[in-house]
């Protein structure tokens, strides 16, 4: 179990670096960028992936796009949603969206509908209307911004998931799917970051690159220290899975609370217990 809880305290600590970030000075989209620098030689380095498969007409090249997009872009939303809504309910927003692949697995894949998955189902869209719900905003853009990037969250994370189960599917090697779709988001990073230094005139600095690197640092642990979590209890996966989500939401609302002072509402307060049932009952069935 210490990988799995290694997993959660890196991703934990991805979101508390991003909500570090303001207060640092850090630009987020150089950071994000040197996150994919960093997470593709990690990968390069410590799987060794096999990069010929890549190159036959099965390999998922579509779902490689497709996430080389979405990676970098939910990661800003990520950075915007720990900024305005909080690590707490962004946080727990991330591990709901574990809801849209799981509808996906009945309605796409041909998975079966019990009554377990469907209680924890309906139990985390409840729980998510609880956790975007913010009553103490000052003002109708703060109750927006608070409520709409949990929200992209939410969404993007679950369209992300669909896709590595598209890849998965595919049969192409985990290390060279991980190694393609991290080449890809550094690709479109680098891309945004031109753009806004053609548009904004951004400057690149080393403070941003030494942040984006711990990011990804961060990023790279979460997922290796899931594998090995996966690896080092083959006959258990449901164990990892809901040890890996409900530690998450738990650490991160103890991390949020009581290391950034975030202030929850009784009703953002049901929502993180409902979530912690919903991913608990989802793991059991």
């Amino acid at each position: 179990m210490i990988y799995v809880w290694m997993s959660v305290a890196c991703s934990v600590l991805v979101s508390v670096l991003l909500k570090l970030a303001r207060r640092l000075e850090v630009d987020v989209g150089q950071a994000i960028a040197w996150n994919y620098v960093a997470t593709s030689v990690l990968t390069a380095m410590v799987f060794h992936p096999s990069l010929d498969v890549l190159k036959s007409a099965q390999a998922p090249w579509l779902g490689f796009v497709g996430l080389g997009v979405l990676l970098p872009l939910i990661f800003l939303a990520l950075a915007a949603s720990v900024r305005n809504a909080g690590i707490v309910r962004t946080d727990a927003a991330q591990r709901l969206s574990l809801l849209l692949s799981l509808l996906a697995a009945f309605l796409l894949f041909g998975e079966t509908l019990n009554a377990w998955k469907g209680g924890g189902i309906a139990l985390g869209l409840l729980a998510l209307s609880c956790m975007v719900w913010k009553v103490d905003a000052r003002s109708t853009e703060e109750t927006t911004r608070g409520w709409l990037w949990p929200l992209v969250v939410f969404i993007g994370f679950g369209l992300i998931d669909i896709l590595f189960k598209q890849v998965a599917r595919a049969g192409t090697p985990f290390a060279a799917s991980l190694q393609a779709m991290f080449a890809l988001a550094l690709l479109v990073s680098v891309a945004l970051l031109l753009w806004r230094r053609w548009r904004d005139r951004t400057f690149f600095t080393l403070r941003d690159a030494v942040a984006g690197l711990l990011l990804g640092l961060a990023n790279f642990g979460n997922i290796v220290f899931y594998v090995r979590g996966h690896q080092a209890l083959p006959d258990h996966p449901s164990l990892v899975f809901a040890s890996m989500n409900l530690g998450v939401v738990a650490v991160g609302a103890l991390v949020g609370t009581l290391a950034f002072r975030e202030r929850l509402s009784w009703i953002n307060a049901l929502g993180l217990g409902l979530a912690l049932l919903a991913i608990g009952l989802i793991a059991w069935a």
